[in-house]
């Protein structure tokens, strides 16, 4: 878990300075700061449209009596992509764009099930056990 940690916390933070060093030796700086700031204002739009769409889903399922649970993981997960989008870097971006989209959403949701299903069997719990 530890180490897993660290190559979160460092390693990546690493690797995305390589990238951006090497994309602003091959196009420029200015160039790159523009790829960073552009797909910074992107996401952050793409993030309140989905917001704006989830939260009006999340009504609908309270008005029909019914728990809007599909659509507060949606939620979160379009919160944890908007976050992840702040964050400089062509990686970052890529994930967080993949948690804006709903295709890719929906890909990362079921796999997200499959875990919580797999701890929820073996009586395990914790957020250690999410990233095993």
């Amino acid at each position: 878990m530890l180490a897993k940690l660290i190559l979160l916390f460092v390693g990546l933070p690493f690797v995305e300075m390589v990238i951006l060093i090497k994309l602003g030796s091959e196009i420029g700086f200015w160039p790159t700061m523009f790829v960073v700031v552009a797909t910074g204002i992107v996401g952050a739009t793409l993030a309140r449209a989905q917001g704006l769409w989830i939260w009006i889903q999340i009504q609908n399922e309270l008005t029909a009596g019914r728990m809007p649970a599909e659509e507060l993981v949606d939620g979160l997960l379009v919160l944890i992509g908007g976050i992840v989008l702040l964050t400089p870097g062509l990686l970052t971006d890529l994930f967080g764009f993949a948690l804006l989209v709903p295709l890719t959403r929906n890909i990362i949701k079921r796999w997200l099930r499959a875990k919580f299903d797999d701890m929820r069997q073996s009586h395990q719990s914790g957020f250690s056990h999410i990233i095993r």
